[in-house]
């Protein structure tokens, strides 16, 4: 599991997937969170500029990213 420290309130999801290394560039996070191939506390989700928080867990080809503070 990725773990994505906060430096603010919240990372938007698009940047937390380029931030975990597993798309290269927003428009890859762009095109997988509207593919449908994106979950937020597994939940599917397609916007995004999502925000994440602390606790909140997003799953990508089975790869995992946990948000901390």
């Amino acid at each position: 599991m990725e773990i994505i420290q906060l430096r603010d309130e919240y990372i938007k999801l698009g940047q937390a997937l380029k931030a975990a290394g597993l798309v290269s560039s927003g428009v890859d996070a762009k095109m997988v969170i509207q593919d449908g191939l994106v979950k937020v506390n597994g939940q599917v989700e397609l916007q995004r500029g999502k925000k994440l928080y602390e606790n909140d867990i997003v799953e990508f080809e089975e790869e995992q990213i946990k948000i901390v503070k």
